[in-house]
């Protein structure tokens, strides 16, 4: 908190201006819970079409300038005095200065994707300036612009709306929509039973009969709106108290990287994974680490209903203007039994706070301090394929996210012609590629989900280049690789490289000769491409086409 104000200290001899030139409607806010990440920025509403006009929203610099990275599609980054940088992502196109550069970084590496460094003289900006114009690219599902803020030296995000709540009107308070109760294993019962259980907010002040004895947590089902958007937003603000003392408090303002996918602990993911609902949890559990939120007691949050009598519980739920909504129910302390939790399995544990290393034959696990919310008992699963190159394994009976990268390690079952080839390969929905290196007759790759499914894989293949076609000056290329992913694509005409840009959505990707180093002759050209793949195997194709 305290980095955090500094940072709006120094920042507020910036003036900040809107992002563009119009009324801005947000179609996400920051913070809100998504599976395995925060949302670290706002998305603006460009009326659904692309095209719209972005400016940036203080003096400073591009730093940056990105393509095909982060999930971002076209990005810049922009560099603020007072310690903040700011990034305006899934861009259509850059302003034709900065295009510039990328194109001359891409021939200089060789490739459409594109990581532009800048020094703070390359590229000055004031607020306001025209620095690129919005599009869909990247990981995004419909146009709109998302625009982060961050602590320049951190990197922690940063809420936006700190910066630029005087372009956005807002006077509709949060709505909270029902609780949860988690009655803690062999420590707590809620209404008669250890399980957890939701109940409605049919009004802000419940009448409904509860009782609880021992230690239960509790978690809310929330959501912020804004008149003029359709959005579900997250929430800025919860205090959870009982009988006028505050337990729990989180602000959302400030989210370190290394915390992103603490999410999934501070949500319940596992009904998220049911329902797409998240409860946010008024609670820690002991592995998380997420310092948006704070309980004021002990126990970690937990409430302890150990006396016989009526305990006031009020959940207050606030955004960044203030706007803010209360509800409050009464859990009367009933003395009553509370059955032992399962003996569980000591060989089968992990500990969040130490390294662990789980082995079985022909398979090891590694996970180190800090990956886990909580201690954990495995559930490991083992198929066997007599032709597979290794046992298949799977540690969770259903998802449950790392908060970060593990190390796996399968023995291979019989010899293969070239061990480079070999790979981790994850099964859970998709096939994703975990990487891998052979050693000793092991493969060893990383995982983050211990509920997938893991075994070695080999690919020799070479990835596929098909349908190519000639279009008004442009040429197009289908590439890709189901395996072990596409790493590069590289065309050559008249054996001069040319840049092939990715398509966004698909698997195509298009060279415009006229931003290319080919002459316009007339007569006829070679074109030859080559792509390659992450385990090295590639493929090459070769045409005429006249220009």
């Amino acid at each position: 908190m305290l980095k955090f104000l500094s940072s709006l200290i120094l920042s507020s001899f910036l003036s900040f201006g809107s992002p563009v030139n119009y009324e801005v409607s947000l179609a996400g806010n920051f913070g809100e819970p998504r599976p395995n990440h925060f949302h670290g920025g706002i998305d603006v509403r460009t009326g659904m079409v692309e095209g719209k006009p972005i400016f940036s929203v203080a003096d400073g610099y591009v730093c940056r300038i990105t393509v095909g990275l982060d999930g971002f599609g076209n990005a810049v980054y922009v560099r603020h005095p007072g310690g903040i940088t700011t990034v305006y992502c899934h861009l259509k196109k850059f302003i034709p200065q900065l295009a510039a550069m990328v194109q001359k970084w891409q021939y200089q590496h060789q490739t459409c994707f594109a990581d532009v460094q800048l020094r703070p003289t390359d590229f000055p900006v004031s607020q306001g300036q025209l620095i690129a114009v919005s599009g869909n690219s990247g990981a995004s599902y419909a146009p709109h612009l998302h625009l982060e803020f961050h602590d320049t030296r951190t990197w922690n995000f940063l809420d936006p709306l700190d910066y630029l709540k005087p372009f956005v009107t807002d006077t509709t308070a949060p709505i909270a929509h029902s609780f949860m109760a988690y009655p803690i294993k062999g420590e707590g019962v809620f209404c008669g039973s250890q399980k957890k259980q939701s109940f409605g907010f049919t009004s802000t002040s419940l009448t409904r009969d509860f009782w609880a004895w021992g230690k239960v947590g509790f978690g809310i089902w929330a959501n912020d709106y804004m008149e003029g958007s359709f959005g579900i937003l997250g929430i800025r603000k919860t205090t959870l108290s009982v009988d006028g003392n505050i337990v729990f408090e989180s602000v959302v303002d400030n989210i370190p990287t290394r915390c992103n996918r603490m999410v999934n602990s501070w949500g319940d993911y596992e009904h998220y994974c049911r329902t797409h609902t998240w409860y946010m949890k008024s609670f820690a559990e002991p592995g998380n680490t997420l310092p948006v939120f704070q309980t004021m007691q002990g126990n970690r949050g937990v409430i302890d209903f150990n006396e016989e009598r009526d305990y006031n519980l009020v959940y207050t739920i606030s955004d960044i203007f203030g706007n803010s909504r209360s509800y409050s129910f009464i859990v009367h302390g009933r003395k009553q039994y509370i059955p032992s939790s399962p003996k569980q399995n000591v060989s089968c544990m992990l500990s969040y706070d130490r390294l662990n290393s789980f082995q079985r034959p022909g398979m090891a696990l590694i996970v180190r301090p800090g990956l886990l919310p909580d201690d954990v008992e495995l559930s490991p699963r083992m198929a066997s394929e007599p032709d597979a190159l290794s046992n298949k394994w799977s540690f969770y009976g259903q998802s449950y996210p790392l908060f970060d990268w593990a190390k796996i390690s399968l023995k291979l079952n019989k010899p293969v012609k070239d061990p480079s080839k070999l790979y981790i390969v994850s099964h859970y929905g998709v096939d994703r590629y975990m990487g891998g290196t052979f050693k000793d007759g092991w493969v060893t790759g990383r995982i983050r989900e211990l509920g997938a499914w893991y075994e070695i894989a080999y690919d020799d293949e070479a990835p596929v280049l098909t349908s190519f076609s000639m279009s008004a000056g442009k040429l197009f290329i289908t590439a890709y690789d189901d395996k072990t992913g596409l790493r590069s694509i590289k065309g050559f005409v008249d054996g001069q490289f040319v840049l092939f840009e990715y398509m966004e959505k698909s698997k195509r990707y298009v060279c415009n000769l006229a931003y290319s180093p080919v002459k316009k002759t007339g007569g006829s050209h070679k074109l030859k491409i080559i792509a390659m793949d992450n385990r090295g195997n590639s493929k090459e194709f070769t045409s005429q086409f006249d220009y």
